[in-house]
């Protein structure tokens, strides 16, 4: 079985009863769960409702690698319920997700605080943050509520393992989220919200469309061809990749 649930191409046939594409269209797409196929491959075979629209303007690798984190942004900040009177908190929002998190919650009228390394700072001021922290910093938390009168209405965790830390600078029934998978448990009226990104074609359209309307993308780490995906996966999974992997088969 092959690895990945995300993709771009370009659709070389569809079902009986599809009809919002045809063969020759460009497309993106997160499909999941997978049974016996997956999308680091030559092909890949996906439910209509799952498939978006490539735009012509949106390059092939970065096509390829945004459904997850696009879908994933947009779903959280929908779930929960960003707004123009909301103080956010991006925590972790140096990865390809976390600058997509403070994108669309700036978008949706959030002042953003985020946290990323220094490296990191100017890019993901440039997705919408207002104030970027470095959490490499002792004092990081209390660098961050600096920035608010009180706590945040809103904090996101995209940092693996660091959400219960999160916890004291949110405000008594404010919303946690985690796309991290570690929950703590609700306090003080909290909303908690343990996200998954679910397959939506027409909501990763809106998501990208977003995006494009802002003139933001996302950094591709390296092109690798499906010979060398192993590179690719251990350079994901140890963090080393300054952005995205993408596979190409046709390389």
């Amino acid at each position: 079985m092959a690895l990945g649930v995300e993709a771009a191409g370009v659709v070389r046939a569809v079902g009986p009863t599809q009809a919002r594409f045809a063969p020759g269209d460009e497309v993106l797409v997160h499909s999941a769960p997978l049974r016996h196929q997956g999308a680091w491959a030559e092909w890949f075979l996906a439910p209509g409702a799952h498939v978006a629209a490539k735009p012509a303007q949106l390059d092939w690798a970065v096509a390829g690698a945004l459904p997850v984190p696009a879908l994933t942004a947009r779903q959280v900040v929908k779930r929960l319920r960003c707004g123009s009177d909301d103080d956010a908190l991006v925590h972790g929002a140096g990865g390809v997700t976390g600058g997509l998190l403070v994108a669309l919650a700036a978008a949706a009228g959030c002042r953003v605080v985020a946290t990323s390394s220094p490296r990191a700072a100017g890019r993901v001021r440039g997705y919408g943050a207002s104030e970027v922290v470095d959490y490499h910093a002792a004092d990081w938390r209390s660098e961050v509520l600096d920035k608010v009168a009180g706590r945040f209405s809103v904090v996101i965790n995209a940092v693996r393992g660091a959400t219960a830390a999160l916890v004291p600078l949110v405000a008594d029934g404010g919303r946690l989220a985690t796309i991290a998978g570690d929950p703590p448990p609700s306090e003080r009226g909290i909303e908690v919200v343990d996200a998954y990104v679910a397959p939506d074609g027409q909501a990763l359209e809106a998501a990208v469309a977003q995006l494009l309307a802002r003139g933001l993308s996302i950094a591709i780490a390296g092109t690798y061809s499906v010979a060398d995906a192993a590179v690719a996966l251990d350079a994901a999974t140890q963090g080393r990749a300054e952005g995205a992997p993408v596979l190409d088969p046709a390389r």
